[in-house]
């Protein structure tokens, strides 16, 4: 008993730090793996606000060009009625009187309804509505149509913008 309580004793020392080691060795492995973990969540979140911050940016530029294209476009229609009445004289006016039925497909169309198949001579002057009162009209219409298609460009442009962003 003697003998093995001697080598118990030279042993014991490399047994417990042995002991210790892979306790320690254990320890640091669990800590390298927690934080590996941590550092992937990181790099994800700061790649989802690249992102987000990339779509932002998108958004605003494509914002600020479609408000500047409506606003030339507003100052061209504005231009336009300006000089209507030079182009669409009170003569022109006296002279060419707007026929019921073109009123009645005018504003079928743009109601997106079926003409009205009201009784009366479709070639009847429509009482108060002017040649200048239907170019005014039909500019406002074409300008309204512009802004509507600089809307669907812009919002394209957005769309082919975002896609082209990688998020995580």
């Amino acid at each position: 008993m003697t003998l093995a309580l001697l080598l118990l004793r030279k042993i014991a020392p490399w047994l417990l730090l042995g002991v210790l080691l892979l306790t320690c060795t254990l320890y640091l492995r669990h800590q390298w793996i927690r934080h590996a973990g941590r550092a992937r969540q990181a790099e994800q979140a700061v790649a989802r606000l690249q992102a987000e911050l990339a779509q932002a940016r998108l958004g605003e530029r494509v914002v600020v060009r479609y408000v500047d294209r409506v606003r030339i476009l507003r100052a061209n229609a504005a231009d336009l009625h300006q000089e209507i009445p030079r182009h669409v004289t009170t003569s022109a006016d006296a002279a060419c009187p707007v026929p019921v039925g073109f009123v009645r497909v005018h504003d079928a169309a743009a109601q997106g309804v079926p003409i009205d198949p009201a009784a009366g001579d479709p070639d009847a002057p429509a009482p108060g509505i002017a040649l200048s009162r239907v170019a005014a009209t039909v500019a406002d219409n074409y300008g309204a149509c512009h802004e509507t298609a600089a809307q669907l460009t812009a919002l394209q442009d957005w769309v082919r913008g975002v896609q082209a962003i990688r998020t995580p």
